[in-house]
Formats: structure tokens, sequence, C-alpha cells
């Protein structure tokens, strides 16, 4: 199955180390990143899920929960929390899902066969409120994934569904934002008391509105 941007995030049933969920009822008002590891005991997994759960005060600031995904069973997990928690100095502080018979990476897609038949990709979602699709990340399985740039994603789309703004390369919060094309320079006056600058009449550059 192919998960595309503005699907409504499939729901499910599975078994996690925090105890059975249903996707979308865990979810309930708050984003969510979904992201799947190839299997457990893996070092780059390790180092992936320890900075995760050292992020938690910056996705609860997002009002984001995050929850991870691997192949193996429930026990195995439990057992990889102790590594995770060793070696990475932060105890896992999010659920794992166990997926044994790969139901919910087959749901998601997350399995390409001719980068691997069995393990799954290292795959990214992010789910807003409303259960659509906001980001899809793949990453190659041997290469680590930038948490800090999926967080800066987030701010991005939390801003822009807010505003009638997009972000432009390399934004970071309390950059100038861009307002979208579609704004009249007359309603931007409202919207934007600030002001702003035009590069182009297509590229208007203004402050973080949220400032």
């Amino acid at each position: 199955m192919s998960v595309q941007l503005g699907d409504i995030a499939p729901d499910f049933e599975a078994d996690t180390t925090d105890g059975h969920i249903g996707f979308h009822e865990w979810l309930g008002d708050k984003w969510g990143i979904l992201f799947s590891h190839p299997r457990d005991f893996t070092p780059v997994c390790t180092t992936e899920l320890g900075y995760v759960a050292r992020l938690k005060p910056e996705f609860d600031k997002r009002n984001v929960k995050a929850i991870g995904l691997s192949i193996d069973p429930l026990d195995s997990h439990k057992k990889w929390a102790a590594d995770i928690g060793e070696t990475q100095g932060t105890a896992l502080n999010f659920p794992i899902i166990a997926d044994p018979d790969r139901a919910v990476a087959k749901l998601y897609g997350m399995i390409h066969p001719k980068h691997d038949e069995v393990y799954t990709v290292r795959t990214v979602f992010v789910v807003d409120p409303a259960k659509k699709i906001r980001l899809t990340i793949t990453y190659p399985q041997t290469a680590g994934r930038n948490f800090d740039e999926i967080l800066r994603v987030i701010d991005s789309l939390q801003l822009t569904d807010g505003y009638s703004v997009s972000t432009p390369v390399n934004w970071k919060p309390g950059e100038d934002v861009i307002i979208v094309p579609s704004v009249t320079d007359e309603v931007a006056k409202t919207k934007f008391p600030k002001g702003w600058k035009a590069l182009k009449p297509y590229l208007r550059l203004t402050p973080d509105p949220r400032n």
C-alpha cells in the first residue's frame, strides 16, 4: 500500500511497549510521528530511539506524540529498551509497536522489496490531529534520520496551518516567511501589519507572524 500526503493515516490496532493501542484513538487530538526501524538491537536504530526520547520536551511543546515500529516481537522490544537507556543516556519514553507479522509495515508501505524483502526501511510519517498524512520521508536502512529536520518541518506545518504563509529554504522558527501568492497585497495589509519585502510580485517576505 502506498500512503501519500493528504491521505487519512490508516488506523490499526497493535501491541506496543506501552500496551495495546488503536492508532487513531492513541493519537487523540495530537500530532503524531510514526517511524519504522528495520529490527531490534541494530546500532543506527538504537541511536535514533535514544535521540527521539531526548526530544520529548520539544515534542510536548508542539503537541506531538512519537511512536516507533519494528518487526520484532514485544519481548524483544522490552529487552532492547534497556540497551537504549544504557547507551543513549535517556530511557525510552514513547511506545514501540511490535509488528512481527508486518501488518502495520505493509499497511503503510514500509517494506520496499527491491531494497529489502524482509525488513522495513527507515520511513517517517507525520500525522496531524485530523489524522491526515502531512509528511513522509524514507531513508535507506544504513542512514540515521535527522530528527531535528523532522521537528523543523513540524514547526513549518503548524505555522502554515495557522497563517497564509509558506516557509523558504532552510527556514527556522522566527525567521521571515513567504506570503502565499493567493493573498493579494490589499488583503496582506490586514493579515500582515508588519509589512513585507517584495523581491518579486510572487515572492513577498514578511516577519514570522507569531512574533
